[in-house]
């Protein structure tokens, strides 16, 4: 192989050494680049709609988009295409239950079919004036689930599943990260020994995934160079997304940061100098985690040319979250953000040392326990 790619000698002589002799001279230029491009995108990704995405923004082509649009020329409500679907138990009166419905504010109208009927129980059809995923429909949903109050009619239909499967799953997510947070903090506290760096790590992962977020919501939500995808913008990122690049992600993003942080620990407990250790740290890892980074992009990026939209989105909010992490988090924000704390990066109290079982003292340098 060529000269220049071979690894010749020690890593802190090469690129990665010098950056990170670059980032400890300089360290808030640095930090104030990585927290506006981090910042901006995590601004954006607060307007992330985690739902499916209306009927006519629905990418695609085919018979069932010209049939869509044939709908929507005629001035036929989008709400005929996910109806509501109300289940009449007990020998209940569909025909009523059709009349009640068909006077709430949003519904355009109602269906009772006697041939929809298997003994006691029978289904009524309400069609909302809107699409079963846009903005309003929770009103409608609420203003139907009022009307129904004291019968014998439940309402169900894609529509209320959708809200009810995205009340479940956000309403129980705030639960789920703060177990997750928890638990990093605790591990990653025994075993950096500090109570700094764990936090730090944890809220940097919080950024990447809302910069990653952001991403996503100005390729897929708002179309900005969707069309290299030949979609168009959805103006909803489908709700499972969300979750699962949050999953990925932060398992990866926490993978980068344990690596480094470790290579940075030990060049401390040997040399007792933060700038020592930063530049070992990042010098030494640098080239691995980039390239591990690329790797898994390029593998997403391929998993992007799948035909569904949905895949798409997932695929391109993996691939976008891993390098941007890997870059502007790892190569800007860690290496700054280290180099500005100083040595309250390894500051630890005693209580915190007794709960987590760590001795009261770290280790001193394996120079001077020999000189010792």
């Amino acid at each position: 192989m060529p000269k220049r790619v071979v690894d010749t000698g020690h890593p802190e002589d090469g690129r990665w050494g010098h950056w990170a002799r670059f980032v400890i001279r300089r360290p808030w230029p640095v930090a104030i680049v990585g927290l506006v491009i981090t910042g901006t995108l995590a601004a954006v990704g607060i307007n992330l709609n985690p739902n499916e995405a209306q009927l006519k923004n629905f990418p695609g082509a085919g018979t069932a988009i010209v049939g869509r649009q044939m709908l929507a020329d005629a001035g036929i409500s989008p709400g005929v295409m996910k109806p509501f679907d109300i289940l009449v138990e007990d020998g209940g009166n569909p025909q009523a239950i059709a009349a009640k419905v068909s006077k709430v504010d949003g519904i355009v109208g109602a269906s009772a079919p006697s041939s929809w009927r298997r003994g006691s129980d029978s289904l009524v059809e309400a069609f909302p004036a809107i699409d079963g995923a846009a903005p309003g429909i929770q009103g409608i949903i609420n203003r139907t689930n009022d009307a129904l109050a004291g019968t014998n009619a439940t309402l169900s239909g894609v529509p209320a599943v959708d809200r009810d499967f995205v009340h479940a799953v956000y309403g129980n997510f705030p639960y789920v990260l703060a177990f997750v947070l928890a638990l990093t903090l605790i591990l990653l506290a025994r075993a950096f020994r500090s109570i700094v760096l764990p936090i730090k790590a944890a809220i940097l992962n919080l950024l990447s995934l809302a910069a990653t977020f952001g991403i996503v919501v100005l390729i897929f939500q708002e179309g900005h160079g969707s069309s290299l995808w030949n979609i168009t913008a959805t103006q909803a990122i489908t709700a499972w997304i969300p979750l699962m690049i949050f999953a990925f992600l932060y398992g990866l993003s926490m993978d980068y940061e344990v690596f480094m942080l470790t290579r940075m620990r030990e060049a401390y407990d040997e040399t007792r100098s933060t700038n020592r250790a930063i530049e070992l740290g990042l010098a030494r890892t640098g080239k691995l985690v980039t390239s591990a980074a690329l790797i898994l992009m390029f593998a997403f990026l391929v998993l992007s040319s799948s035909p569904g939209f949905e895949i798409k989105e997932f695929a391109i909010g993996l691939a976008a979250g891993i390098i941007f992490d890997a870059t502007v988090i790892r190569a800007l924000l860690v290496p700054a953000l280290m180099r500005i704390f100083g040595e309250v990066n390894w500051w630890m109290p005693h209580w915190t040392r007794r709960a987590l079982f760590l001795p009261l003292r770290d280790p001193l340098p394996e120079a001077a326990t020999e000189r010792a």
